[in-house]
Formats: structure tokens, sequence, C-alpha cells
């Protein structure tokens, strides 16, 4: 017989013991190095910021959002800091969302906002070695590397004379793409050709802006421009234009117009814009006359104006422009200066894009959320506005705009409401000390701006006003344009198109009415996620000014302290009648 090879019962029992302890043991072990790991390395920072962070942008937080949102608001709970990822967060422009989305005609880049319960309710940490900006004027020519430290453009466009690093700062010699020798010499060329000085032109338009030299040397001669660019591979262009102090808005031209009125800009500009101006039946060219003020100039610089290899495509715009039967100004090098006609357009005629006129249904300034249309919008409205017609600047700003007489009562309204500005504004300078003739305070936003009158009656100091009118109230926006000033629609129940830290001052009227339907008067969003928006945009130190009722800012106080802003509490001007009260918050400067 053969000898057995197996072991003993109970040899077998204490090599599981062994094999148990082997694991406990190593289990342990592994726990006692990722303790380590997690809260003296760099990694655990890390590992923890991303686990919070999706956490805040989970499902299983937005179950809980309800009672966080009711909390603040009622109790005054604190509104906890955003990850240090999260700097640069932009809801509507997210690259991680958006990236997912068609490609056909840009849609991707254009606004794509997230549900209020998909949204993260923290607030949006500045990054680290954030300053206090450099005050305006210098800050056209310089700004702080540390507070937006993203090297691409300098690196990229630097020959160019887009913008380079020097020290601390960069540094914006003035120049484009187009206008490697500066925007100044570029903008003199131009005014051989049109009436850059003497206030004919006041409001322009840049497409695709880069860094808005063009527009922040445009200022001197009182054209106010507002210059636009996506999100795109060229990060953060509108946030350095905005840091310099110069009018600036993320927006893309792609499959819906630009939330701006109808005939609102004297001037619209292109400067290697890239724009398929005739792609999709002229869907572009016919957004951009939307846009252009009768006697208005276009100017587009680049290709496919005479450049190589792009003779069809250069063909093509002219034949839109003659279509339209806009009058060629001057061809010079790769530049093309067009003058739309001041009055009734010349179609219906024979045109190889099959350009019509929209029908009488359609409204020209309706524009948020609005699907490009393939036809060409009527200019016979009441009120003449054309370029040569319409007062020159300054006298422009306090005439009686020729669109105001389109809304009831208008004349009256608008009048009353610039009496009724001037006043405000002198009671915010005098008595409450906002600070509207300092170099601190350069970016201005008015959330709810009616006719623009708190941006006519800062007129005299050195800032510039983002016109807000909301899109669920009356659309006054192409009186605020006639006035020569600037602003686009917004709903405010969603994030606004710009990156964070981009306003010095926010100031609002009547901030509940902007969460309310108008015709229900139900809440269709919250005041703290407004608030916290209003956060993200804001500048550390920046201030927020609100007028509404005193039960309204008792509200806004509280949820003012949750967002870490300093808040006190005014009266109202002396000559002014109802119930409001001011508030006038400061928003700190904390780090994480």
């Amino acid at each position: 017989m053969g000898h057995s090879n197996s072991s003993s019962p109970s040899k077998r029992g204490h090599a599981r013991k062994w094999q148990l302890l082997d694991l406990v043991s190593g289990v342990f072990f592994f726990l006692v190095l990722l303790f380590f790991v997690m809260v003296f390395t760099p990694l655990g920072d890390s590992l923890a910021a991303s686990g919070r962070q999706t956490l805040l942008l989970s499902g299983a937080d937005s179950r809980h959002r309800h009672q966080l949102v009711e909390a603040v608001e009622t109790a005054g709970r604190g509104v906890e800091a955003c990850p240090a990822d999260m700097a640069d967060y932009m809801p509507c422009e997210d690259p991680r969302l958006n990236s997912q989305l068609s490609r056909e005609m840009n849609y991707y880049r254009e606004r794509h906002c997230p549900r209020p319960e998909d949204s993260p309710l923290c607030l949006i940490p500045p990054p680290s070695g954030y300053r206090v900006p450099v005050p305006w004027p210098e800050s056209l020519h310089k700004i702080w590397h540390s507070n937006m430290p993203y090297n691409k453009i300098a690196d990229r466009k630097g020959h160019q004379g887009w913008m380079k690093l020097e020290g601390q700062h960069f540094i914006f010699p003035g120049g484009g793409t187009m206008f490697p020798d500066g925007a100044e010499q570029y903008i003199e060329k131009l005014g051989q050709y049109i009436p850059i000085s003497g206030g004919v032109l006041r409001t322009a338009l840049d497409m695709g802006c880069g860094v808005a030299s063009f527009g922040g040397f445009l200022l001197s001669h009182n054209i106010l421009t507002m210059s636009f660019a996506p999100r795109d591979s060229h990060k953060a262009q509108i946030q350095f234009a905005l840091e310099r102090g110069i009018p600036a808005f993320v927006a893309m031209l792609g499959t819906r117009r630009l939330p701006f009125p109808a005939f609102g800009f004297d001037l619209v500009h292109c400067s290697r814009c890239l724009i398929p101006f005739t792609a999709y039946n002229a869907s572009y060219f016919i957004e951009v006359d939307r846009l252009l003020r009768p006697g208005g100039y276009l100017v587009i610089s680049g290709p496919p104006v005479q450049w190589p290899k792009q003779d069809k495509e250069w063909s093509d715009l002219q034949a839109v422009a003659r279509a339209l039967c806009y009058e060629l100004i001057a061809v010079d090098g790769n530049t093309v200066i067009w003058k739309k006609l001041a009055g009734e357009t010349c179609l219906p005629n024979e045109n190889e894009f099959g350009l019509e006129l929209c029908d009488e249904s359609d409204d020209p300034s309706q524009a948020w959320y609005f699907k490009l249309k393939k036809c060409v919008s009527r200019t016979s409205v009441k009120g003449d506005y054309a370029i040569g017609v319409i007062p020159k600047w300054p006298e422009r700003l306090t005439t009686t705009p020729p669109r105001s007489t389109l809304l009831k009562n208008g004349v009256d309204l608008y009048e009353a409401d610039t009496k009724r500005w001037v006043r405000r504004v002198a009671h915010y300078k005098n008595h409450l000390k906002i600070k509207l003739g300092s170099g601190s305070v350069r970016n201005v936003m008015d959330m709810n701006a009616l006719f623009g009158g708190f941006a006519a009656a800062a007129k005299s100091d050195p800032v510039w006003v983002m016109n807000v009118v909301p899109a669920q109230k009356p659309p006054t926006l192409d009186v605020i344009f006639d006035r020569g000033l600037i602003g686009v629609y917004h709903d405010w129940c969603e994030p606004f198109s710009t990156y964070p830290r981009s306003y010095d001052l926010i100031h609002v009227a009547s901030i509940e009415s902007l969460i309310k339907d108008p015709a229900s008067g139900k809440n269709r969003c919250t005041l703290v996620d407004l608030m916290v928006e209003i956060d993200r945009i804001l500048r550390p130190e920046g201030t927020v000014v609100v007028r509404d009722a005193p039960e309204v800012i008792d509200k806004v106080a509280r949820i003012a302290g949750a967002v870490r802003w300093k808040p006190t509490i005014y009266d109202k001007e002396p000559e002014s009648h109802g119930r409001e009260k001011i508030l006038v918050a400061t928003k700190t400067l904390w780090k994480l």
C-alpha cells in the first residue's frame, strides 16, 4: 500500500488561521498607508477636492439641494467653497459637458446650461495668488499674471503683438493677427474710409475679438465696443479682455441669434474672426445685417478677403453684399469695408443665395434663444434711427431715442426714468460712498436696466456698463443702443455668459422681479441661486447695490452673509417715493 500525502486536520486549521491573519494585517497596513496619503500629501488634497466636486455635481446632492437652499434663505446657513479647480467655472460654457454635443454650426460652443438642481451650490474661489486687479486706465496695458496664469496666448500670439509676459504682469502692446503693428495704426487706417471720430459712430461689435485690443483702443474715439468670442482653444481671451477693463462677452455665432437687439450696432468688425459668412445660405451674414444699424459700416479683415486659395469664398462674400445692396467703400489689402443702406432694403431682387425679406410677423429684436432665420430682417419701423439721422454722440445719450416711441407711454416713461436715475446715482456717490469715479471701479453691470438710466447717469465716470434687459421683461434693449450704450438680453434664472470675477460693481433694482414669472407671480428660481451667481461674476472686494422692498432687502442681507459679503442697509433717497431700501455689500477676498 502506498503512503498518503495529505496533511493532518490540525495542520490544515493552523494554515487557514495564518492566512486569515495575513489578510487582516495586509488590510490594516493598507488603511494606515491610505490615511497618511490622504492627510499628509498633495494627492490627498486633490482626491478630496475631486470627491467634493463629484458630490456637488451628483444626483445625490441635488436631492438635498432644496433643503440646503431653504437653510441658506431662512437661517443664513453659510454656502461652502467650490474646489480649487473650479476657479474659472462657467456653468453654461462648460467644455466637459458641451464637448459631447453636435459640431454642426458650432452648436457645442453655444450656451448650454445645466438644470438648477444639477448645478453646484458653492462659491467659486479665486486662483492661488489672486490680487485686486490693476486699476483703470493702467489695466488697458497690463494686468497681474497671477489673476489668470495662462500663458498659451502669450506663447502663440506674442509675435503678433497680442500680449506677452513680463515679470509679474501680462503686457498688452495692442496688436492683433491682422494688425501686428498695433490697433491704433489699424484704426487710423480705417479712419480714411469711415467716420471713426466726431461722434457719428458710437456702438461697435467686434466678432472673434481675441484679447479685445481693437475695442480697447476705440474707446479713445468715444466708440463703445461689445467684443465677443467663444470659450475655445484660445483659453481665457474674454477673461483677459475683462481684466483689462474692456467691454466683452462670451458668445458664439452658431445656430441662434446673438442676444442683441436689431439694428443696434453702428459698426460691425471682424478681424480674422473666421466666421463663414456665406455658409448655410448666408445665415451668418444675414445675422450681421440684423445687428447692423441702417447706414452702419461692416469691416472684415483677413480671410477670405483677397486671400490665397479662397477666391470662391471671397467671390461669394461680395455676392451676398451686392444682394443686400451694401455700398462697397474700399478694399484695402486684406480688408474690405461696406456701408449698409440707410433706407429701405433693396429686396426682393434676383440673387444667387435666394435671400428674401422676413414676413411682417417677424420681430427682428427677438433674440433670446431664438434660432437664426434664413430671411432678411425688415427695417421699416416707426422712428428714424439710421446713421446720419440719429444724433451724434454725446447728444445721442440724452435725446429721446427713436424707438422709445414704440412703447406704450414710452416717451413719458423714458423721461421720468432718466431724471430718477440722475437723482439716484448722485445719492449713491455722495451719501453711500460708492466709488464710481475711481479707477478701482471699471466694469459695471446693471442687471435690470430698462432704458439704461443708471448707465446714462454714470456717463462722467471712467466706467462702462453692461446693461442687461431680462428676457421676461419688455424688450427695451434697442432703446439702450439708440442712446449709445450697450447691453444684452438675459434670463437671470440661468448663469450669465462670462468668466468668474468679471465685474467691479453690480447694480440691481427690484431683484425679486428677476426670478418671478410675470404672469403668475410665482418664483421661477431661487434668490439663493441668483446671489450665488452674482458672487461668481463679482470680483473680490467688489460692490453689490440692491434696491427693493424692505422685506426683500432683509432676505437679501441674510443671504449676503451666507455668501461671505459684508452688507449695509440704507434708506432710499429723500426725493424717491415708495417703500424701497438700499443694500450695499462688499464681497470679501477669501482664499481656500
